[in-house]
């Protein structure tokens, strides 16, 4: 499983012309679902998600980052993105073959969602499968890919 997790100011995603999504500040994760991802890979990224310290905390001005989206009541705008696992070494053309068959991917990208509003967080979502444009306010700006392959 692989999330590439930003700190947003806001973000919003569009299906022909409609905010389908929309969150201030936050976390925008854009999920890709390999073919070996099963609920433990989905536990331990929602996990990551919400627990990881990214923001810095308003009454200590270092800058360090001290507080999680839970810690700041912040809100999670996930987005489904398969092609985040494209394979570019090859010719000129993407292969997708580590990506999870669309069945697998959306009922565990569903799960995903699920996992995190656990949380009682705002959580808004893409439609998986749909031509999707996705506005972001990165704040920082700060960009990390967070990646968590199945044991086998």
């Amino acid at each position: 499983m692989r999330v590439v997790i930003q700190r947003v100011k806001s973000s919003q995603v569009t299906v022909n012309g409609q905010i389908i999504g929309k969150i201030n500040q936050g976390l925008n994760l854009l999920v890709g679902i390999s073919a070996t991802d099963t609920e433990a890979e989905l536990d331990w990224m929602a996990r990551k998600c919400l627990d990881l310290r990214l923001f810095p905390d308003p009454d200590n001005h270092s800058g360090r980052w001290d507080k999680s989206v839970q810690d700041i009541g912040g809100e999670l705008l996930v987005v489904s993105q398969f092609t985040l696992y494209g394979d570019c070494r090859k010719g000129r053309r993407p292969s997708f073959e580590r990506s999870a068959a669309p069945e697998a991917a959306e009922k565990l990208y569903q799960l995903f969602i699920e996992k995190l509003r656990i949380s009682g967080l705002k959580v808004a979502t893409g439609e998986f499968g749909a031509m999707m444009n996705v506005y972001i306010e990165n704040d920082g700006p700060v960009t990390l890919l967070l990646e968590r392959e199945a044991d086998n």
